[in-house]
């Protein structure tokens, strides 16, 4: 006798999404130099009948939030732990910007590794096609 198999997170999550007939969900990606870019296409995204979700916090730029650098440090930390379940939540990722840094190409490869499709505003900056 064989069982059906237990749907995983991710499948049951796609699933709800269906039940729930959400529009598609993208997150935005790239360095915050780039918030005013990130803002425009959020405003077009949603426009367009997205779901958008993005940085929300610019830790360079000076606030009382993060002013305590012992903060600054720990809500780095979250926040970089909080955009990773906004790219696991998301159907596609589009990253802005002509730079890529260091944390943005580590959630690209996070992307990468769960199958999500990911768009460039700027394509010749995709870490897969520099490698080639």
């Amino acid at each position: 006798m064989s069982y059906p198999r237990s749907l995983t997170p991710e499948e049951n999550l796609a699933n709800a999404k269906v039940r729930l007939n959400l529009p598609e969900i993208v997150v935005i990606c790239g360095s915050t130099r780039f918030m005013e870019q990130m803002t425009e296409a959020d405003c077009e995204l949603t426009f367009a009948g997205h779901i958008v979700v993005k940085p929300a916090c610019d830790m360079k730029t000076e606030h009382p939030l993060w002013a305590d650098p012992v903060v600054a440090e720990r809500v780095k930390k979250r926040l970089d732990g909080l955009h990773r379940a906004k790219i696991r939540l998301a159907d596609r990722v589009l990253v802005v910007g002509d730079y890529i840094g260091d944390s943005t190409r580590a959630e690209i490869a996070y992307a990468r590794s769960l199958g999500k499709p990911i768009d460039f505003t700027h394509p010749a900056v995709d870490p897969a096609k520099k490698s080639r």
